[in-house]
Protein backbone atom coordinates (compact mmCIF):
# COMPACT_ATOMS: atom_id res chain seq x y z
CA UNK A 1 0.00 0.00 0.00
CA UNK A 2 1.13 3.21 -0.91
CA UNK A 3 2.51 6.14 2.20
CA UNK A 4 -0.48 8.20 1.70
CA UNK A 5 0.78 10.60 3.99
CA UNK A 6 4.39 10.40 2.31
CA UNK A 7 2.01 11.70 -0.55
CA UNK A 8 -0.08 14.49 0.74
CA UNK A 9 3.38 15.88 2.16
CA UNK A 10 4.37 15.93 -1.38
CA UNK A 11 1.46 17.67 -2.83
CA UNK A 12 1.60 20.58 0.01
CA UNK A 13 5.35 20.85 -0.81
CA UNK A 14 4.06 20.99 -5.29
CA UNK A 15 1.49 23.34 -3.76
CA UNK A 16 3.99 25.92 -2.41
CA UNK A 17 5.90 25.65 -5.62
CA UNK A 18 3.08 25.99 -8.16
CA UNK A 19 0.73 28.64 -6.03
CA UNK A 20 1.11 32.27 -6.27
CA UNK A 21 3.04 33.77 -3.12
CA UNK A 22 -0.41 35.74 -1.97
CA UNK A 23 -2.01 32.18 -2.47
CA UNK A 24 -3.56 30.73 0.24
CA UNK A 25 -1.89 27.29 0.84
CA UNK A 26 -3.50 23.72 2.46
CA UNK A 27 -0.59 23.96 5.11
CA UNK A 28 -1.95 27.12 6.23
CA UNK A 29 -5.53 26.12 6.60
CA UNK A 30 -6.83 26.93 10.59
CA UNK A 31 -9.25 25.18 12.43
CA UNK A 32 -11.19 26.27 15.24
CA UNK A 33 -10.68 22.94 17.18
CA UNK A 34 -7.39 21.31 16.46
CA UNK A 35 -7.41 18.09 14.57
CA UNK A 36 -4.49 15.65 14.21
CA UNK A 37 -3.51 14.92 10.85
CA UNK A 38 -4.48 11.32 10.09
CA UNK A 39 -5.10 11.39 6.69
CA UNK A 40 -4.52 11.88 2.80
CA UNK A 41 -6.48 15.07 1.73
CA UNK A 42 -5.20 18.23 1.52
CA UNK A 43 -6.91 21.06 4.47
CA UNK A 44 -9.31 22.83 2.56
CA UNK A 45 -10.27 19.55 0.11
CA UNK A 46 -10.94 17.94 3.46
CA UNK A 47 -12.82 21.06 3.58
CA UNK A 48 -15.12 20.58 0.29
CA UNK A 49 -15.39 17.28 1.06
CA UNK A 50 -17.13 18.19 4.45
CA UNK A 51 -19.72 20.32 2.77
CA UNK A 52 -20.53 18.53 -0.10
CA UNK A 53 -21.45 16.01 2.44
CA UNK A 54 -23.41 17.87 4.31
CA UNK A 55 -27.02 17.29 5.23
CA UNK A 56 -27.71 21.74 4.06
CA UNK A 57 -25.74 20.88 0.96
CA UNK A 58 -28.35 17.76 0.29
CA UNK A 59 -31.26 20.00 0.38
CA UNK A 60 -29.46 22.67 -2.17
CA UNK A 61 -31.81 20.66 -4.23
CA UNK A 62 -34.90 22.18 -4.08
CA UNK A 63 -34.17 25.64 -3.05
CA UNK A 64 -35.39 28.30 -5.36
CA UNK A 65 -32.35 30.77 -6.85
CA UNK A 66 -34.67 33.08 -8.72
CA UNK A 67 -37.38 31.57 -9.89
CA UNK A 68 -39.74 29.97 -7.56
CA UNK A 69 -43.00 27.62 -8.67
CA UNK A 70 -41.80 26.72 -11.97
CA UNK A 71 -42.81 23.23 -13.67
CA UNK A 72 -39.35 23.64 -15.86
CA UNK A 73 -36.51 21.36 -15.15
CA UNK A 74 -33.90 23.80 -17.32
CA UNK A 75 -34.58 26.71 -14.83
CA UNK A 76 -31.82 27.51 -12.23
CA UNK A 77 -31.93 25.78 -8.72
CA UNK A 78 -29.97 27.15 -5.95
CA UNK A 79 -28.12 23.49 -6.60
CA UNK A 80 -26.95 24.23 -9.97
CA UNK A 81 -25.97 27.62 -9.14
CA UNK A 82 -23.35 26.68 -6.39
CA UNK A 83 -21.86 24.50 -8.75
CA UNK A 84 -21.36 26.67 -11.64
CA UNK A 85 -19.89 29.36 -9.13
CA UNK A 86 -17.46 26.57 -8.08
CA UNK A 87 -16.06 26.20 -11.72
CA UNK A 88 -15.90 29.66 -12.67
CA UNK A 89 -13.70 30.30 -9.55
CA UNK A 90 -11.81 27.32 -9.87
CA UNK A 91 -11.15 28.59 -13.65
CA UNK A 92 -10.64 31.89 -12.50
CA UNK A 93 -8.03 30.68 -9.54
CA UNK A 94 -6.25 28.18 -12.25
CA UNK A 95 -4.83 31.20 -14.44
CA UNK A 96 -3.87 33.10 -11.16
CA UNK A 97 -2.08 30.84 -9.61
CA UNK A 98 -4.78 30.71 -6.19
CA UNK A 99 -5.62 27.36 -4.55
CA UNK A 100 -8.83 26.06 -6.46
CA UNK A 101 -9.74 23.78 -3.49
CA UNK A 102 -10.41 27.00 -0.83
CA UNK A 103 -12.16 28.23 -4.07
CA UNK A 104 -14.07 25.10 -4.40
CA UNK A 105 -15.36 24.71 -0.76
CA UNK A 106 -16.14 28.18 -0.42
CA UNK A 107 -18.44 27.74 -3.77
CA UNK A 108 -20.23 24.99 -2.50
CA UNK A 109 -21.14 26.24 0.78
CA UNK A 110 -21.29 30.28 0.36
CA UNK A 111 -25.20 29.83 0.00
CA UNK A 112 -26.01 26.93 2.13
CA UNK A 113 -28.15 29.48 4.59
CA UNK A 114 -30.62 30.55 1.92
CA UNK A 115 -34.09 30.01 3.03
CA UNK A 116 -36.65 28.64 1.15
CA UNK A 117 -37.49 30.88 -1.63
CA UNK A 118 -34.71 32.87 -2.00
CA UNK A 119 -34.10 36.41 -1.71
CA UNK A 120 -38.14 36.86 -1.26
CA UNK A 121 -38.46 34.07 1.36
CA UNK A 122 -34.88 35.51 2.86
CA UNK A 123 -36.37 38.98 3.46
CA UNK A 124 -39.82 37.35 5.42
CA UNK A 125 -37.32 35.62 7.76
CA UNK A 126 -35.66 38.41 8.47
CA UNK A 127 -38.96 40.84 9.58
CA UNK A 128 -40.06 37.75 11.05
CA UNK A 129 -36.58 38.01 12.97
CA UNK A 130 -36.65 41.61 13.55
CA UNK A 131 -40.32 40.81 15.06
CA UNK A 132 -39.75 38.60 17.59
CA UNK A 133 -36.00 40.11 18.92
CA UNK A 134 -33.59 38.41 16.86
CA UNK A 135 -30.74 39.97 14.39
CA UNK A 136 -31.52 40.24 11.22
CA UNK A 137 -31.78 37.34 9.34
CA UNK A 138 -28.48 37.13 6.30
CA UNK A 139 -28.21 34.01 4.64
CA UNK A 140 -24.43 34.28 4.56
CA UNK A 141 -24.65 34.35 8.46
CA UNK A 142 -26.82 31.29 8.29
CA UNK A 143 -24.42 29.54 5.83
CA UNK A 144 -21.57 30.02 8.77
CA UNK A 145 -23.89 29.18 10.98
CA UNK A 146 -25.06 25.99 9.37
CA UNK A 147 -21.88 24.54 8.66
CA UNK A 148 -19.53 25.76 11.88
CA UNK A 149 -22.75 25.44 14.63
CA UNK A 150 -25.58 23.75 13.70
CA UNK A 151 -24.95 20.48 11.38
CA UNK A 152 -23.78 17.31 13.49
CA UNK A 153 -26.14 17.89 16.01
CA UNK A 154 -24.15 20.91 16.86
CA UNK A 155 -20.59 19.98 16.39
CA UNK A 156 -20.80 21.42 12.81
CA UNK A 157 -18.06 20.11 10.61
CA UNK A 158 -14.91 21.87 12.08
CA UNK A 159 -13.81 23.90 8.54
CA UNK A 160 -11.01 26.29 8.40
CA UNK A 161 -11.05 29.77 8.96
CA UNK A 162 -10.35 30.46 5.24
CA UNK A 163 -13.00 28.61 4.36
CA UNK A 164 -15.68 30.24 6.62
CA UNK A 165 -14.58 33.59 6.08
CA UNK A 166 -14.73 32.99 2.31
CA UNK A 167 -18.29 31.92 2.67
CA UNK A 168 -19.19 35.26 5.14
CA UNK A 169 -18.18 37.61 2.94
CA UNK A 170 -19.16 36.35 -0.65
CA UNK A 171 -21.65 38.93 -0.83
CA UNK A 172 -22.43 38.55 -4.77
CA UNK A 173 -25.36 41.09 -4.86
CA UNK A 174 -22.65 44.17 -3.82
CA UNK A 175 -20.89 45.64 -6.81
CA UNK A 176 -16.99 45.24 -6.97
CA UNK A 177 -15.15 46.70 -9.27
CA UNK A 178 -11.74 44.82 -7.97
CA UNK A 179 -11.79 43.49 -4.16
CA UNK A 180 -8.06 43.31 -2.17
CA UNK A 181 -7.53 40.72 0.66
CA UNK A 182 -7.62 41.54 4.36
CA UNK A 183 -5.78 38.64 6.50
CA UNK A 184 -7.12 37.71 9.30
CA UNK A 185 -5.02 35.19 12.10
CA UNK A 186 -7.03 33.85 13.87
CA UNK A 187 -10.92 32.82 14.96
CA UNK A 188 -12.08 35.33 17.71
CA UNK A 189 -11.27 37.95 15.19
CA UNK A 190 -13.14 36.08 12.78
CA UNK A 191 -16.06 36.07 15.36
CA UNK A 192 -16.04 39.76 15.62
CA UNK A 193 -16.21 40.57 11.94
CA UNK A 194 -19.43 37.62 11.86
CA UNK A 195 -21.19 39.85 15.18
CA UNK A 196 -20.09 43.32 13.44
CA UNK A 197 -22.01 41.98 9.94
CA UNK A 198 -24.72 40.52 12.26
CA UNK A 199 -25.39 43.74 14.34
CA UNK A 200 -24.64 46.13 11.02
CA UNK A 201 -26.10 44.27 7.89
CA UNK A 202 -25.13 46.90 5.58
CA UNK A 203 -21.57 46.66 6.45
CA UNK A 204 -19.51 45.75 3.38
CA UNK A 205 -17.16 43.32 4.20
CA UNK A 206 -13.61 42.26 3.17
CA UNK A 207 -12.33 39.05 2.33
CA UNK A 208 -8.99 37.23 3.96
CA UNK A 209 -7.74 35.51 1.04
CA UNK A 210 -7.88 36.69 -2.86
CA UNK A 211 -8.93 32.87 -3.00
CA UNK A 212 -12.89 34.18 -1.61
CA UNK A 213 -12.17 37.11 -3.70
CA UNK A 214 -12.65 35.43 -6.53
CA UNK A 215 -15.55 33.35 -5.36
CA UNK A 216 -17.41 36.87 -5.21
CA UNK A 217 -16.94 37.87 -8.21
CA UNK A 218 -17.72 34.35 -9.82
CA UNK A 219 -21.03 34.65 -7.75
CA UNK A 220 -22.03 37.27 -9.98
CA UNK A 221 -20.65 35.96 -12.93
CA UNK A 222 -22.11 32.52 -12.71
CA UNK A 223 -25.83 34.41 -11.81
CA UNK A 224 -25.66 37.57 -14.20
CA UNK A 225 -26.21 35.65 -17.67
CA UNK A 226 -27.75 32.95 -16.38
CA UNK A 227 -30.95 34.55 -15.00
CA UNK A 228 -31.32 36.30 -18.30
CA UNK A 229 -31.53 33.17 -20.35
CA UNK A 230 -34.20 32.17 -17.70
CA UNK A 231 -36.15 34.76 -18.06
CA UNK A 232 -36.11 34.40 -21.88
CA UNK A 233 -37.24 31.11 -21.27
CA UNK A 234 -40.22 32.30 -19.09
CA UNK A 235 -41.03 35.05 -21.24
CA UNK A 236 -40.08 37.78 -18.64
CA UNK A 237 -37.28 39.55 -21.53
CA UNK A 238 -36.10 39.51 -24.42
CA UNK A 239 -32.64 39.02 -25.92
CA UNK A 240 -32.89 42.25 -27.88
CA UNK A 241 -34.03 43.75 -24.48
CA UNK A 242 -30.26 43.59 -23.52
CA UNK A 243 -28.62 47.25 -23.26
CA UNK A 244 -26.77 47.77 -26.22
CA UNK A 245 -23.71 48.95 -24.48
CA UNK A 246 -23.60 45.46 -22.39
CA UNK A 247 -24.21 44.07 -25.12
CA UNK A 248 -21.24 45.21 -27.55
CA UNK A 249 -18.77 44.78 -24.31
CA UNK A 250 -19.90 41.82 -23.02
CA UNK A 251 -22.34 40.08 -25.15
CA UNK A 252 -25.72 38.73 -25.06
CA UNK A 253 -25.39 34.99 -24.42
CA UNK A 254 -24.84 33.53 -21.28
CA UNK A 255 -21.85 31.34 -22.33
CA UNK A 256 -20.34 34.93 -24.00
CA UNK A 257 -20.80 37.05 -20.90
CA UNK A 258 -19.51 34.57 -18.62
CA UNK A 259 -16.38 34.30 -21.22
CA UNK A 260 -15.62 37.47 -21.44
CA UNK A 261 -16.03 38.41 -17.64
CA UNK A 262 -14.05 35.29 -16.49
CA UNK A 263 -11.30 36.65 -19.46
CA UNK A 264 -11.76 40.21 -18.25
CA UNK A 265 -11.14 39.19 -14.84
CA UNK A 266 -7.88 36.98 -15.60
CA UNK A 267 -6.55 39.82 -17.59
CA UNK A 268 -6.60 42.73 -15.16
CA UNK A 269 -6.50 40.95 -11.87
CA UNK A 270 -2.95 41.78 -10.09
CA UNK A 271 -1.74 38.52 -8.57
CA UNK A 272 1.98 37.29 -8.17
CA UNK A 273 2.92 34.44 -10.14
CA UNK A 274 4.51 31.44 -8.59
CA UNK A 275 7.74 31.85 -7.40
CA UNK A 276 7.62 35.66 -8.16
CA UNK A 277 8.86 36.99 -4.83
CA UNK A 278 10.01 40.40 -6.07
CA UNK A 279 6.43 41.35 -6.37
CA UNK A 280 5.89 44.59 -4.67
CA UNK A 281 2.39 46.00 -5.81
CA UNK A 282 -0.85 45.03 -3.83
CA UNK A 283 -2.49 41.81 -5.09
CA UNK A 284 -6.01 42.18 -6.22
CA UNK A 285 -8.95 40.70 -8.19
CA UNK A 286 -10.75 42.70 -10.53
CA UNK A 287 -12.21 43.76 -13.32
CA UNK A 288 -11.45 46.23 -16.14
CA UNK A 289 -13.12 49.78 -16.45
CA UNK A 290 -15.38 49.24 -19.28
CA UNK A 291 -16.70 45.89 -18.65
CA UNK A 292 -17.03 46.91 -14.69
CA UNK A 293 -19.45 49.71 -15.67
CA UNK A 294 -21.24 47.15 -18.58
CA UNK A 295 -21.51 44.32 -15.91
CA UNK A 296 -22.90 47.12 -13.08
CA UNK A 297 -25.47 48.20 -15.92
CA UNK A 298 -26.34 44.92 -16.63
CA UNK A 299 -27.12 43.74 -12.36
CA UNK A 300 -29.39 47.15 -12.79
CA UNK A 301 -31.22 45.68 -16.27
CA UNK A 302 -31.72 42.40 -14.33
CA UNK A 303 -33.08 44.26 -10.94
CA UNK A 304 -35.72 45.95 -12.78
CA UNK A 305 -36.73 43.69 -15.56
CA UNK A 306 -36.58 40.63 -13.75
CA UNK A 307 -35.70 40.40 -10.02
CA UNK A 308 -38.54 43.30 -9.58
CA UNK A 309 -40.86 42.01 -11.89
CA UNK A 310 -44.26 41.33 -10.84
CA UNK A 311 -44.21 38.10 -12.51
CA UNK A 312 -41.49 36.73 -10.46
CA UNK A 313 -42.96 38.15 -7.47
CA UNK A 314 -46.24 36.96 -7.82
CA UNK A 315 -46.86 34.69 -5.03
CA UNK A 316 -45.05 36.80 -2.66
CA UNK A 317 -47.67 37.69 -0.44
CA UNK A 318 -48.82 33.48 0.04
CA UNK A 319 -45.33 33.11 0.56
CA UNK A 320 -45.11 35.75 3.43
CA UNK A 321 -48.31 34.53 4.62
CA UNK A 322 -46.97 31.27 5.10
CA UNK A 323 -44.00 32.26 6.95
CA UNK A 324 -45.78 34.06 9.38
CA UNK A 325 -47.85 31.13 10.41
CA UNK A 326 -45.48 28.58 10.78
CA UNK A 327 -43.25 31.03 12.91
CA UNK A 328 -45.75 31.45 15.05
CA UNK A 329 -47.04 27.99 14.98
CA UNK A 330 -43.41 26.33 15.29
CA UNK A 331 -42.69 28.59 18.04
CA UNK A 332 -46.06 28.12 20.17
CA UNK A 333 -45.03 23.92 19.80
CA UNK A 334 -41.30 24.58 21.69
CA UNK A 335 -43.33 27.12 24.09
CA UNK A 336 -46.39 25.63 25.19
CA UNK A 337 -45.79 22.42 23.72
CA UNK A 338 -49.10 22.84 21.85
CA UNK A 339 -49.73 22.06 18.42
CA UNK A 340 -48.09 18.62 17.43
CA UNK A 341 -46.22 17.91 14.01
CA UNK A 342 -44.99 15.10 12.24
CA UNK A 343 -41.91 13.10 13.13
CA UNK A 344 -40.12 15.27 10.59
CA UNK A 345 -40.49 18.83 12.15
CA UNK A 346 -38.14 18.37 14.89
CA UNK A 347 -37.66 21.88 15.56
CA UNK A 348 -33.77 21.83 16.14
CA UNK A 349 -35.08 19.91 19.36
CA UNK A 350 -32.22 16.74 18.49
CA UNK A 351 -29.49 19.22 18.68
CA UNK A 352 -26.79 18.68 21.40
CA UNK A 353 -27.25 20.39 24.44
CA UNK A 354 -25.38 23.44 24.32
CA UNK A 355 -27.25 24.32 21.68
CA UNK A 356 -30.69 23.77 23.69
CA UNK A 357 -29.25 25.68 26.45
CA UNK A 358 -27.84 28.59 24.35
CA UNK A 359 -30.68 29.30 21.54
CA UNK A 360 -33.90 30.57 22.37
CA UNK A 361 -37.22 29.52 20.75
CA UNK A 362 -37.27 32.11 18.50
CA UNK A 363 -33.95 30.57 16.95
CA UNK A 364 -34.52 27.23 16.91
CA UNK A 365 -37.52 28.05 14.74
CA UNK A 366 -35.36 30.36 12.91
CA UNK A 367 -33.31 28.24 12.33
CA UNK A 368 -35.27 25.26 11.46
CA UNK A 369 -37.00 27.39 9.40
CA UNK A 370 -33.95 28.44 7.02
CA UNK A 371 -33.16 25.14 6.44
CA UNK A 372 -35.79 24.06 5.08
CA UNK A 373 -36.58 23.13 0.97
CA UNK A 374 -38.89 24.75 -0.42
CA UNK A 375 -41.90 21.47 -0.80
CA UNK A 376 -40.97 20.97 2.53
CA UNK A 377 -41.98 24.47 3.20
CA UNK A 378 -45.20 24.62 1.50
CA UNK A 379 -46.05 21.13 2.98
CA UNK A 380 -45.73 22.05 6.62
CA UNK A 381 -47.92 25.09 5.33
CA UNK A 382 -50.75 23.48 3.64
CA UNK A 383 -51.09 21.26 6.92
CA UNK A 384 -51.68 24.59 9.36
CA UNK A 385 -54.46 25.41 6.23
CA UNK A 386 -52.18 28.17 4.64
CA UNK A 387 -53.14 28.64 0.84
CA UNK A 388 -50.22 27.91 -1.25
CA UNK A 389 -49.26 28.60 -4.61
CA UNK A 390 -48.87 25.98 -7.03
CA UNK A 391 -46.23 24.79 -10.07
CA UNK A 392 -47.62 26.56 -12.83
Amino acid sequence: MKDLLGILDTLNTREMQRLSPAASHSVDGLRRREERQDGHRQTFSLDADRILHSRAFTRYIDKTQVFSLVSNDHITHRMLHVQLVSRIARSIARFLYLNEDLVEAIALGHDIGHPPFGHEGENCLSELCSEYGLPTFQHNIQSVRFLDRLEKKGRGWNLCLQTLDGILCHDGEIHSKHLTAKPLERFSDFDKKLKNKEKTPQVNLTPMTLEACVVRLADTVAYIGRDIEDAIVLGLVQRQDIPAECAEILGTTNGTIVYNLVTDLIGNSSVPAAGEYGYTGTPHIGFSNPVSDALLQLKQFNYQNIYLNPRTKQYIPLIRNCYQTLFAAFLEHLQKSGKRFSPQVDLMTDMGESYRQSHPPEAMVRDFIAGMTDDFFLQQAAQLGCAVPAKQ
